[in-house]
């Protein structure tokens, strides 16, 4: 084990930014699950009861304060690092300098961190890093659909701040994996020693639908919200056209592909950044299925001109072929057999036990 800033031992760790929200809910209980001892865990706001018990610390921790990282970060020997802290695509409409601050200055922060530990330590420190479906971007409805299934590198011109933010955070975990201080002296026999100390990967995520937690912040949300607005008994205005089409997967979906990338071995990813999804309905289509459930929801579509021109811009669906050929993503559930396995016994256990 490294010696730690005052001669202590550091802790093995893995450490998860944004902790508290719902990807970190996912990959705290999955840690925890497999009987990981070692999970470190910050966030703005103190993680709930469940999720502190399930870690070895937990921080309240700005990624925006270097120094504040540091001083938890020099605790641990950290080879692992999932960074979800952002702010996500609506509220960053709001304020994008603020957004651009947490998603662009945080992320270089941990990419920092990581390339510094990855020197110490001799070998790369693992960086996994959540994108966004916001990554693309369309000039016209018509173009979306004409197009279809989309690669990841391709129509790539977002039209948010969020989407920026995480396009241009995909090709600084490039640099940082490939060319970090490409021009630098240092080396040792002719090999430069910054370069490949940072392994970073990026899984790109379609919309997300949880039973478990209410979203927030995105401009994704229309469905889990209408979902669970149903359930509760609440009428629900979508903000979208029911012929709306993006694509969307489960949240223990969404954990166990993250995790399935962040385990593959390093010498067969073919590429940084990768897709992933299950399916891509209509907004009309959910609405659907929901009502076969839910009889009595009340669900209308008013369409918020602003958020239908963002989600407009956002692909109907995802090439997943390379996750699929270098890792072995494979989608889990089909629409229907989302609702049917994982939605409604989930959501509706929760909410009688509410009652």
């Amino acid at each position: 084990m490294e010696q730690g800033a005052l001669g202590e031992r550091r802790q093995p760790a893995v450490f998860i930014t944004g902790a508290g929200g719902e990807v970190g809910h996912g990959l705290i209980s999955s840690f925890s699950d497999e009987g990981r001892p070692d999970i470190v865990a910050t966030d703005l706001r103190e993680l709930d009861h469940k999720s502190r018990e399930k870690c070895a610390a937990t921080y309240l921790a700005d990624v925006c304060d270097r120094d504040a990282l540091d001083r938890i970060l020099s605790m641990y020997q950290v080879k692992e690092m999932f960074h979800l802290a952002a702010v996500l695509s609506t509220r960053a409409e709001f304020a994008p300098e603020i957004a651009h601050q947490v998603n662009v200055n945080g992320t270089v922060n941990i990419l920092q961190i990581a390339a510094e530990q990855g020197r110490m330590y001799g070998e790369p420190v693992k960086v996994v890093f959540p994108s966004s479906i916001a990554a693309y971007g369309f000039g016209s409805l018509s173009q979306k659909k004409e197009v279809g299934a989309v690669s990841e590198y391709v129509h790539c011109k977002p039209s948010t701040m969020y989407g920026c933010n995480k396009l241009y955070c995909e090709h600084l975990g490039r640099y940082y994996a490939h060319s970090y201080r490409q021009l630098a002296t240092d080396s040792v026999q002719g090999k430069d020693k910054n370069r490949g100390v940072v392994d970073f990967r990026c899984v790109r995520y379609p919309g997300l639908i949880s039973a478990e937690t209410v979203p927030t912040g995105g401009t994704s949300d229309f469905v889990p919200e209408m979902i669970h607005a149903a359930a509760r008994g609440e009428k629900y205005k979508c903000f979208v056209r029911e012929d709306t089409r993006i694509p969307f997967m489960t949240m223990p979906e969404a954990i166990d592909a993250t995790l399935q990338l962040a385990a593959a071995p390093r010498e067969e990813l073919t590429q940084i950044v990768y897709n992933i999804s299950s399916f891509s309905p209509s907004a009309g289509e959910v609405a659907t299925i929901v009502k076969q459930y839910f009889p009595s929801a009340d669900i209308s579509f008013e369409p918020d001109e602003r958020r239908q021109a963002i989600v407009d811009s956002w692909p109907e669906s995802l090439d997943c072929n390379a996750a699929t050929n270098d890792w072995g993503f494979t989608p889990k559930y089909t629409l229907e057999q989302a609702f049917e396995e994982y939605l409604i016994p989930r959501i509706t256990k929760q909410y009688e036990s509410k009652a």
